[in-house]
């Protein structure tokens, strides 16, 4: 895909955990007037990508144990190496950036909107719609906003981040656990946010929407059983959806592969 300029830099985050941070960092953040709710008039299964990455899992991960207040330095320094895309160096420039992630995956995991926990930058435009037939839908070309998210995110190394996660995961559970968890493994967490997200339908047809008093709802009221995380994912279009949950499943069966091995 494209670079596009309309991205800016942004913090980003660690590990697999990078992963599903760097999606939240774009969909969550994206200018969110009018407010669109998303419709879905078929859903269309998604196809998994030509090459998909095979986790090795290691004998064993040495974990590193770190001061959360002092983490930052060491995760963007193991982070930088998990994707040799131009633009992703400019996107672990966040501060604390343990504790805002492990907090913006619990919010996806319970179908909010991480947005009070993601405060680094915004996608440029405004959202547009086109009238068909004497009926307005989505215009198709708000999504290219967020094509360089797709790409960067389609550039991660799977074992790497599964090594990095793994590396990370005790300071992950300690800032977790700061949260009100201390009896919950974060990983857990984490596997039903990106589980959650997964759900999410890819629709190829044109989306109907209408105009309410502030702002723009889908037609379709399936979508209306969505959650505010689900929705936010559905506003990136039915291409980076695919290849944003293609990748996902790369995580995901790493982490089986680790935590069951043989």
């Amino acid at each position: 895909m494209e670079d596009n300029k309309k991205v800016i830099f942004a913090g980003a985050a660690v590990i697999c955990l990078i992963v599903l941070a760097i999606i939240m960092y774009y969909f969550f953040l994206a200018d969110r007037e009018p407010k669109e709710q998303d419709v879905i008039t078929q859903p269309v299964e998604t196809s998994k990508t030509e090459s998909v990455q095979e986790v090795t899992p290691k004998a064993e991960i040495e974990t590193i144990q770190v001061d959360l207040d002092k983490s930052d330095g060491i995760v963007r320094e193991l982070a930088g190496k998990l994707s040799s895309h131009v633009q992703f160096p400019g996107w672990l420039t966040s501060g604390n950036i343990i504790r805002k992630f492990t907090a913006a995956v619990d919010n996806i995991a319970n179908g909010e909107s991480p947005r009070p926990n993601i405060d680094f930058f915004k996608v440029k435009g405004r959202f547009k719609i086109e009238w068909k037939g004497g009926k307005t839908y989505i215009d198709p070309s708000i999504y290219s906003r967020y094509d360089v998210v797709a790409d960067i995110f389609n550039s991660l190394d799977t074992t790497s981040c599964i090594k990095l996660f793994q590396q990370l995961k005790p300071a992950c559970q300690e800032a977790y656990n700061e949260l009100g968890y201390p009896d919950v493994d974060f990983q857990k967490t984490l596997e039903k946010a990106i589980s959650h997200l997964l759900t999410v339908p890819v629709v190829e047809d044109d989306v109907e929407v209408e105009k309410k008093v502030v702002s723009y709802v889908f037609v379709d009221q399936r979508l209306e059983k969505l959650t505010d995380a689900q929705k936010h994912l559905f506003r990136m279009g039915p291409e980076n959806i695919k290849i944003i949950q293609d990748k996902l499943r790369d995580f995901t069966a790493g982490l089986e592969q680790v935590n069951n091995p043989g």
